[in-house]
């Protein structure tokens, strides 16, 4: 495919893509807003300084980005960042990350004309782009500027590289005009390199996924709020979280809790959507399954009867996970790819995960391999496991021994894109 008739069929898609945002802004108001960013109407920077663009599609991009941003931020204080995101969660995280500290919007589709406002206004030296977000005008639009782009803790699955080879040129042609891509292993890697990466701008780094800091205000706060559940319950809770959770798990998770809370009553379910559209929904989804309920935002402090507690904040989810003693990660017991199971596993959480984690293939698989996470395949099974997990406080602890190991093992990605990065800025001042 050329890149005008790639053009040109984006073109023809805006019509469903307008009327998308609005279906969306139904459930979250947010998506109603700011249109103008989408379509590259933006101000322009207040500013001389040199700019570094950094994109994060979403929430987990913003979050696995943050300690790579703020390097950099110390490294060139005279610098000026934008970073862009594609989704109101994620927008939400990068203003609750850095306030006023760099510049945000959200970023343009990729048609030829939202682009060249775009960039036209905040001139970046280089643009760093997060994960898989390989759009070919953008790239293009880089790279008739001279701003060489670099794809930093890059990943392709399978399933995206089989999409990518059917554009054919396009995606060849789009390759060639990247920069630098800074993989998170050697699989993904390969695929890059078969869709037309010159072997000479692929460096392997590891996933920055790992550099993933747990300050001791986590485990402080978490322990606080577990403390406030627990002197409303009237006992000591054992805690399973089911995290970012997608419409198609909440029921199969709130059924497997019914049988683990059949076992074990002192079992209380933090049950934690991944977008704060389904807040509502979910929670009448628990009542309406006979479970006494409560939200986090509306009530610090459990009943004597409380069952499930629905996570219904953002920028809180590491917390969360800190008040537990098992975690399963959704966005995987559906066709989703799955979530970031290494937060969890960072704090010495045992990790259950459904088996779509394609997303997540070698983290998923090493994690597993190093006895910190089991998959499951439906209810039955999480019930199973979780009230196993639940009895055997041995069995627990050294499963979440294992998987903060694993996690402790790894970390070092985030110094090796750094020296990458930074090598490119100091070229270009």
């Amino acid at each position: 495919m050329s890149r005008f008739l790639y053009s040109v069929l984006l073109y023809l898609a805006i019509p469903a893509v307008l009327i998308k945002l609005v279906l969306r802004a139904r459930k979250s108001p947010a998506y109603g807003y700011r249109w103008g960013e989408r379509f590259g109407f933006i101000k322009k920077l207040a500013n001389d300084k040199p700019v570094i663009w950094i994109h994060s599609v979403s929430v987990g991009e913003t979050i696995a980005s943050a300690p790579m941003v703020k390097a950099l931020m110390n490294r060139y204080p005279d610098h000026c960042f934008v970073i862009t995101t594609m989704t109101p969660t994620g927008s939400e995280r990068v203003k609750s990350i850095y306030g006023d500290r760099v510049f945000h919007v959200y970023c343009p589709y990729d048609l030829p004309d939202a682009q060249s406002r775009f960039l036209n206004r905040i001139h970046p030296k280089m643009a760093l782009i997060m994960e898989t977000e390989l759009w070919p005008n953008t790239i293009a639009a880089c790279n008739a500027r001279d701003i060489p782009v670099v794809i930093v803790n890059a990943r392709l699955s399978e399933k995206s590289a089989r999409g990518y080879a059917k554009l054919g040129s396009l995606t060849r042609k789009m390759m060639e005009n990247i920069h630098l891509v800074a993989c998170q292993n050697e699989n993904d890697g390969e695929r890059f390199k078969q869709l037309g990466l010159p072997a000479k701008h692929l460096a392997i780094t590891g996933s920055v996924k790992f550099d993933l800091s747990v300050d001791d205000e986590i485990n402080k706060s978490a322990a606080l709020l577990k403390s406030s559940w627990e002197s409303g319950l009237g006992h000591k809770a054992k805690i399973l979280i089911a995290a970012s959770t997608h419409d198609g798990e909440d029921k199969p998770i709130l059924e497997a809790f019914r049988q683990v809370h059949k076992k074990r009553s002192d079992t209380l379910l933090l049950l934690v959507p991944r977008h704060p559209e389904r807040f509502n929904s979910v929670f009448e989804l628990s009542e309406s399954e006979g479970f006494s309920t409560i939200r986090h935002s509306q009530a610090t402090e459990a009943s004597p009867d409380t069952q499930v507690i629905i996570g219904d904040t953002m920028g809180e989810l590491m917390k969360l996970y800190a008040t537990s003693d098992i975690a399963f990660v959704g966005g995987s017991l559906i066709e989703n790819g799955g979530h970031n199971m290494l937060e969890p596993a960072a704090l010495g959480i045992p990790v259950l995960s459904g088996p779509s984690v394609y997303n997540f293939t070698d983290i998923s698989q090493q994690l597993e391999a190093a006895g910190g996470m089991k998959t499951i395949q439906d209810a039955d099974q999480l019930a199973e496991i979780a009230s196993s997990l639940l009895t055997d406080d041995t069995a627990r602890k050294k499963m979440g021994s294992h998987a903060q190991a694993f996690v402790e093992g790894n970390r070092g990605a985030l110094q090796k894109l750094l020296k990458l990065v930074t090598e490119t800025v100091d070229r270009l001042d």
